[in-house]
Parts: structure tokens; sequence; C-alpha cells
């Protein structure tokens, strides 16, 4: 008997028993839990989330709209645009989107003040859950019409040296010709001159400092008038840094409030930065009763001065005091140190005495009245 006759001969014995076959069915899944699955929600997606507006000169306003979708189907709403400075702004943008609609974000950047790359950033938070924040970013070269290098011209004058120079280069990075005027100079110590390295593309300007120099940091501008609207003035900021040959330390005497109790001695270190070698001579005090010597730490470089004030030393009202030392130094003649004294401290005033009262009035039977006296009895009585 073939395969095909015993399965049917099995087939029809069942059917004569009563039993009945069932085929096993896939479950079927609740609606409710397809319709789960199938939930999006608010989403949101952005042509391009990067703009690039490649190069563009310092000064002019970069901007851009940033278009997005609502791919879900939800309403997509979208709680605040954050710029990442006060140079980026965002402007009036698109706060709720339909499904399947477009809305916009419009930024636009300040480029002023900015030189080279930069690369801005801007936050979004919306309501889809997956993507509650979203970074928009904008970037490019930004490029100045005149460039100055160094853009602070800094000269440092060293110590018996006054006359030291800086260069700056002036670039033209447009395609108009550029045309400077003389150089003008705001602070005397500062001298200029102008030269062409490329016709209306790129200048040379040389400054040197003039003595005599004052000590310390000294600043000052040069200004070139450019010919353009914008900018119409071309001003190059300096900053000379003169070095003073001989260095005092502390560079005045304080002293306690006076009379001094006991007496004192100050010392002031005097230190020689020059090549040559010094000679101080001769410490002095414009005040009877204080003297001064002068130590040699290290020849014709390092010194100290001692001032000694006596028991009960106070400054006169009214006078500069002060430690004068002469030295060899052709610039520095004449040493001065000022001295002070602190002033004495303000005396609180006493307790103040209680004012004296009269006496309260008795109060009860007022005094008893001496009793006149006796009237003479008459004569003969």
């Amino acid at each position: 008997m073939s395969a095909s006759i015993q399965k049917a001969v099995w087939v029809a014995s069942l059917l004569a028993a009563g039993q009945v076959v069932v085929v096993a069915q896939p479950a079927l899944t609740p609606p409710d839990a397809a319709a789960a699955t199938n939930v999006l929600g608010p989403k949101i997606q952005f042509a391009t989330p990067i703009y690039d507006f490649g190069r563009v000169r310092a000064g002019e306003p970069v901007k851009y709209t940033y278009v997005f979708t609502n791919t879900g189907d939800a309403l997509l709403i979208l709680n605040s645009v954050q710029p990442q400075c006060g140079c980026t702004a965002a402007g009036e943008w698109t706060r709720q989107v339909e499904p399947g609609k477009t809305g916009n974000i419009p930024i636009q950047f300040n480029t002023t003040g900015y030189n080279g790359q930069s690369l801005k950033q801007v936050t979004v938070q919306c309501n889809v859950t997956n993507q509650p924040t979203v970074f928009l970013q904008i970037k490019g070269t930004i490029y100045k019409a005149i460039d100055l290098n160094p853009p602070l011209a800094v000269l440092n004058v060293l110590p018996d040296t006054e006359k030291v120079s800086v260069m700056v280069t002036i670039t033209n990075n447009t395609g108009e010709p550029l045309l400077l005027s003389p150089p003008e100079s705001n602070n005397r110590m500062f001298a200029t001159e102008l030269a062409t390295n490329t016709p209306g593309k790129s200048y040379q300007l040389k400054i040197t400092t003039v003595p005599p120099l004052s000590m310390g940091s000294v600043q000052g501008q040069i200004s070139l008038r450019t010919g353009w609207t914008n900018p119409p003035t071309l001003s190059v900021p300096v900053v000379a840094n003169v070095q003073p040959a001989i260095v005092v330390v502390p560079s005045y005497i304080t002293l306690a409030p006076g009379p001094l109790a006991n007496a004192l001695t100050n010392s002031v270190s005097i230190r020689n930065q020059s090549t040559n070698a010094v000679l101080l001579t001769e410490p002095t005090v414009n005040v009877q009763g204080v003297e001064a010597e002068i130590k040699e730490m290290q020849p014709g470089k390092a010194f100290a001065a001692l001032v000694a004030f006596p028991q009960g030393f106070e400054l006169p009202p009214g006078q500069q005091v002060e430690l004068r030392v002469k030295t060899s130094h052709p610039r520095f003649p004449v040493l001065k140190v000022p001295i002070m004294q602190m002033p004495r401290p303000a005396v609180p005033p006493g307790p103040v005495a209680p004012a004296v009262r009269p006496a309260p009035p008795t109060v009860g039977n007022p005094p008893s009245r001496p009793a006149p006296p006796p009237l003479p009895s008459p004569a003969g009585r």
C-alpha cells in the first residue's frame, strides 16, 4: 500500500471515530496594541542644521533662516531658541507646526570685532520625546578690511636705551585701493614713518620712541586717514614699557604715628639695572635728628640705604621730608625717597558726667514753722 493511500485511510478512520483535527492559528494582535506601535508623536527635521556663510568682511551681518519640518503625527511645539552669545540673535521663529508642515528660525550673526574662523551655536528646545534638544551651527571665516600686524605696537625700552622701534604691517584685504594719509601721533614720545610696500594694498608703519622718556608704561595712538567711509580713520594703539635704570624698593618710607616710642631704623633697597656700574654717595635726610648711610651689597649694582630715626621723632607739620642719595648715573643724579608718617589715631571722647538735677519737692506735710515769740504781759498785772 502506498503512503498516500495509508494517509487517506488514517484520516477516514479519525472522522469515523468522531474526532476533529484542529490546525493551530497565529494569535491575533489586539487593536489597541497595534495602534500603540504606530504612534510617532511630533518629530523635527531640519533641511540643514549647519550653515557655512563662507568668507565675509568684519562688520557685515550674516543672516540665515533655518527651515524645519514636522515629520511626526502630532503638533510640534518649539519651547525656546537660544543663541550661544550676544553677537547672535534669533528673529521671530515658528512656535507651533502641524504634522507635515514646515517652520522657520531666522538667525543673524553680528561679525563686528571678529577676525578669522568663527563658529556659533544655537540651541533649540522642543516637545519631541526622544529629541528635546537640537543644536544648530553657523560658521565661516571673517576678515578685516584692513589688517594690522601686530594689532598692538609694543616697545620694550631697556635701561640706558632711549630709541626703540617697532614695525606694523598694514594690509588691505579688499579689492578697493587704499590710500593712507601721513600718520599722526597723540603722544610726543612716539615718532612715525610710513612706507609703501604695494601701492593701494600693503604699507609699513615704523614707530620709534623719542627721548626724554617717562618711566613706566606709556600709551599712545597713531592715526591715519584712509579716504574710505568705512573705516574713515585707521588707529594703531602703541605702548612703551620704559624700564628705569635704578629701582628703589620700597618707593617710600612709612613710619608709625609720632612721636616714636623707640628708636627705629628703616632699610631701602636700591638696584642698578643699567649696563654700567654706579656709585651712590652722600645719603641725607632733610630734617634734624635723622641719620642715613649707604651699604654696598654688590659692587656697582646693589645697595642698601639705612635710615635711623631717634626716639620721639615726629615729622614736622607741613614739611616734605625725604631721603636723598647722589648717584654717578647721568640720567639719575639724585635719588629721592619720600618719608611719611601715619596719623595718630583719633582719641574717643570720654564718658559724659550726668547732669545734676535739683532735688524734687518733699511730698507730705510741709515743714513746721517756728512759733512766734510770746507777747509781753501788761504792766501791773
